[in-house]
C-alpha cells in the first residue's frame, strides 16, 4: 500500500510538472509589455510616425539581451503607475524619478540615468534665479515629480497644471506662463531644437530614473538588473548614452 501511494504522489508530481513548465516558459519568452509617455524628448516621443527615444532604444536593447520583444503601449504620464498595479502592463518606462513615494507602490530598477529638474523661462525675463519663481505663473506636467517639488520648495508660486510634456513649452512661448519646470533631458533637448527659452541656473534638483515594475514580480526586476548591468559591460548602454546624449560620452 505503501508503495502504491508512493508511486501515486510521483505521478502527480510528475503530471504537475507537466502542466506548469509550459506556463513558466511562455512568462519568459512573451513580450515585455512596456507602458510609455511619448511626449518627453529626447528620452520618448514619436519621429514621423515612430516612437523612438533614449528610453525606447534602451528598453529594445535590454528587452534583446532578455530574449524578449516589446510590446509598447502608450499612455497619459500619470496612468503609469496606477496602470502598472492593475497589472496592464509588465513595466513602466517614460523618465520616471525614483522617489519613496512611488516606491510604497512599486519597484524600480537599479538607476539607469541622472536626470534632475529645472525651471525654463523666456530669454530676457526677470527670472535669474530659483528664488525669483516665487510669485510666478509654474507650468508643470500633472502627475510628475515636479507638481509636488514645486509645492514644497516654492510655496509662492501659481502652479498650471498640464497634461502633456509640450503644454508647458507652449504656455511660456505665449506668455500665458512665466516659467516651467521639467526634467533636464528635455529642457536642453527643447533649446537645442527650438530656440527662445533658456534654462535658469542652478538646476533645482538632482536625480536618478528608474523603470517601474510590480512588487510581485522580483524575478522580472533581477533579470531587468542583470540585463542591465550586461548592457554596461559589453559597451552598448554608453553607445546609447552617446547617441542621444553627445555631451555625456
Amino acid at each position: 500500500m505503501r508503495s502504491l501511494r508512493r508511486t501515486f504522489v510521483l505521478a502527480a508530481l510528475a503530471a504537475a510538472s507537466f502542466t506548469t513548465l509550459p506556463g513558466a516558459v511562455r512568462a519568459e519568452t512573451e513580450p515585455l509589455r512596456v507602458a510609455t509617455d511619448a511626449t518627453f524628448p529626447p528620452m520618448e516621443f514619436v519621429d514621423n510616425g515612430r516612437r523612438t527615444g533614449f528610453d525606447v532604444e534602451l528598453v529594445e536593447a535590454l528587452a534583446a539581451a532578455m530574449g524578449r520583444k516589446v510590446e509598447w503601449v502608450d499612455i497619459d504620464f500619470k496612468g503609469l503607475i496606477p496602470g502598472l498595479i492593475s497589472r496592464r502592463f509588465d513595466m513602466a518606462v517614460s523618465a520616471i524619478y525614483i522617489t519613496d513615494e512611488r516606491r510604497k507602490v512599486v519597484d524600480f530598477s537599479d538607476p539607469y540615468f541622472a536626470g534632475g529638474l529645472v525651471a525654463m523661462v523666456k530669454a530676457g525675463t526677470p527670472v535669474k534665479a530659483p528664488l525669483d519663481l516665487n510669485g510666478k505663473k509654474v507650468s508643470v506636467q500633472v502627475g510628475t515629480k515636479s507638481v509636488s517639488f514645486v509645492k514644497q520648495a516654492f510655496a509662492q508660486v501659481e502652479l498650471i497644471e498640464v497634461e502633456k510634456n509640450q503644454e508647458m513649452f507652449n504656455l511660456v512661448d505665449i506668455g500665458r506662463a512665466d516659467a516651467l519646470v521639467t526634467g533636464k533631458p528635455a529642457a536642453y533637448q527643447y533649446m537645442r531644437s527650438r530656440p527662445g527659452l533658456q534654462v535658469v541656473e542652478p538646476p533645482l534638483s538632482t536625480e536618478e530614473y528608474g523603470m517601474a515594475l510590480r512588487k510581485d514580480e522580483p524575478e522580472l526586476t533581477r533579470a531587468l538588473n542583470a540585463a542591465l548591468a550586461r548592457l554596461k559591460a559589453d559597451g552598448s548602454y554608453q553607445r546609447i548614452v552617446g547617441k542621444w546624449f553627445p555631451a555625456a560620452r
